[in-house]
């Protein structure tokens, strides 16, 4: 385990990062930190009047965390220096994703990091706008295909560009089943969610592996945050319509759960840090479950490179998004 802080991100001045799910839990407090060390953040929000407040909360912490007696301060309460612009994209509809990165790509001449964060966690079953099971529609499919509608302006990052995708622990329970990926047979949510957070890892390890081969500059690393306390548990909870369920969940997370600034620390070091292409950045605490950011390693399943490029070409035909990655080479 790391000593690693959000105080050992360097410094972002001139960067843009494209955040997904900003405005609430491990999202928000990723846009917060990436907006403390200078960079534009995009937040790439469902709601844009919750991603709204957010920004504004968060240039109102940024503001009150300066020097008042200091000469570049602020009013108290606000930092106009902070950049931060939120977005509609629902990672729900495909029309919203394209929609969303066609505005990025009329307005940012590059992207140098997209934080892959957003996720549903063990809903009951149902559908997204163009007919997935929503777990893998949200949380692998609207990603993959927002990553490959702003791989080029990826590509045009001064530096090397990161891809961060957020998987969880529960990917270790996932099992990809090519013949029923939408659970039109049967339906387990908490398997569904499994099965989603393990598509993050093999898309973002295949990412990785197409981009090495075709010698390009953009750098896919995945990570986890371990158990950490937002309102996705709580979201959880409700959807299921367990008074008891939802009691349970907050009273683990008061109780076992680290907080959610801890929690963003893997996907900030992913995204910041010096680490390989494909690697898995998780807490190094007890059970991976808290603690300081480290480098680890995923399941076994999450390494299959057949069911990888099967999953590939899957999401390629779901969305229609292809990742032009042969005019890389040199």
């Amino acid at each position: 385990m790391t000593r690693w802080t959000t105080a050992d991100i360097p410094s972002l001045d001139g960067d843009t990062v494209v955040v997904t799910g900003a405005n609430s839990g491990l999202g928000f407090e990723a846009t917060t930190a990436f907006a403390r060390a200078g960079a534009t953040v995009v937040m790439a929000c469902r709601r844009v009047d919750r991603g709204e407040r957010a920004a504004a909360e968060i240039r109102a912490s940024i503001g009150e965390g300066h020097d008042a007696g200091s000469d570049d301060s602020t009013d108290a309460g606000s930092d106009d220096s902070v950049t931060l612009d939120v977005r509609e994209c629902d990672l729900a509809s495909l029309d919203s994703v394209r929609a969303f990165a066609g505005e990025i790509a009329t307005e940012y001449a590059a992207v140098d990091v997209l934080c892959n964060n957003a996720g549903v966690m063990a809903i009951p079953r149902r559908e997204t706008e163009d007919g997935f099971e929503t777990q893998l529609g949200v949380n692998h499919l609207g990603h993959f295909a927002l990553t490959g509608r702003l791989f080029p302006l990826l590509r045009a990052s001064d530096g090397e560009a990161r891809v961060v995708t957020q998987s969880s622990g529960a990917h270790e329970t996932g099992e990809m089943d090519f013949t029923d990926l939408n659970w039109t047979e049967s339906y387990d949510k908490w398997g569904a969610y499994g099965r989603s957070k393990l598509a993050n890892l093999l898309f973002a390890y295949e990412l990785q592996r197409r981009v090495d081969a075709a010698d390009g500059d953009v750098r896919s690393v995945a990570c986890h945050p371990g158990y950490a306390d937002t309102n996705l548990q709580i979201r959880t909870a409700r959807e299921s319509g367990n008074p008891l369920l939802k009691i349970g969940m907050r009273v683990a997370n008061a109780v076992l759960a680290q907080d959610a600034q801890t929690g963003a620390l893997p996907m900030l070091y992913a995204a910041t840090a010096d680490v390989d292409g494909g690697a898995y950045v998780e807490p190094g605490g007890f059970m991976n479950m808290r603690g300081r950011p480290t480098v680890g390693r995923s399941s076994d399943a999450s390494y299959d490179r057949d069911d990888a490029r099967q999953l590939w070409g899957h999401s390629v035909d779901a969305t229609d998004v292809e990742f032009d990655l042969d005019d890389l080479r040199e």
